[in-house]
């Protein structure tokens, strides 16, 4: 499976942006979709998780209420809409999927995309 991640930008604070996680290569429909993102100097975090029939969904503490992840099965696309976002919310964001389980870890993800930047000024 090859991820490719899109939607990144520089936005104000308050905004919204819209990442889309697009696979390619064979069907992803049976895997968990995760978003993370890496700010510099700080760990990886999973800020949201999706399970392949959309059952289950995670949010981190800092983006719940704000964030939606959401996917379309038939279009091999998973999606995370931001609202409300923050200086803080500045980072490197990745789409990774997971065929065993449906976590937030990121040890446990089996392929990523190669990431896209979001910049949010204050």
């Amino acid at each position: 499976v090859q991820l490719q991640a899109s939607g990144g930008g520089l936005v104000q604070s308050g905004g919204s942006l819209r990442l889309s996680c697009a696979a390619s290569g064979r069907s992803f429909n049976s895997y968990t979709v995760g978003w993370f993102r890496q700010a510099p100097g700080k760990e990886r975090e999973c800020v949201a998780a999706i399970s392949w029939q959309s059952v289950r969904t995670y949010y981190s503490d800092s983006v719940k209420g704000r964030f939606t992840i959401s996917r379309d099965n038939a279009k091999n696309t998973v999606w995370l809409q931001m609202n409300s976002l923050k200086p803080e919310d500045t980072a490197v964001y990745y789409c990774a999927a997971d065929l065993l389980q449906f976590t937030e870890e990121a040890t446990s993800y089996d392929y990523w995309g190669q990431g896209t930047q979001v910049t949010v000024s204050s």
